[in-house]
């Protein structure tokens, strides 16, 4: 399957907060941002600009989206993305919502994911 990708405006932090913090207000600020509790972690992804004041982060991530919204019954849509990226030994961080997958790339990765994803037939918007 062949996919319209997009890459959203703007550089990405991965936050890493203890599993009982609060979530920080300020992560609305932030035009993208995803929020995921467990019993180990409470983890952030926003907009590298909104300063979250976390224990640990990760910076300079940009997020390529898979345009969707995707059926459930599609399979292997993530794996093959995340597949083709390993074979260029890119590594990435998977988000996924109701509608889509996300897939955060370290900056200094984005252009050589580009070309191998546009190699592999996927388009860009």
């Amino acid at each position: 399957m062949k996919l319209t990708l997009a890459v959203l405006e703007g550089s990405y932090s991965v936050h890493r907060f203890a599993p009982d913090a609060p979530v920080p207000e300020t992560v609305e600020q932030s035009r993208f941002y995803s929020v995921s509790r467990t019993d180990e972690e409470l983890s952030i992804v926003c907009e590298a600009r909104v300063d979250l004041a976390a224990p640990r982060s990760e910076t300079e991530w940009r997020i390529i989206k898979i345009v969707g919204p995707l059926n459930f019954s599609l399979t292997g849509i993530l794996a093959a993305i995340a597949e083709l990226l390993a074979s260029a030994r890119i590594s990435i961080f998977a988000l996924s919502t109701f509608d889509t997958d996300y897939i955060l790339i370290r900056s200094e990765n984005l252009g050589r994911a580009r070309e191998v994803l546009h190699k592999a037939g996927h388009r860009f918007m």
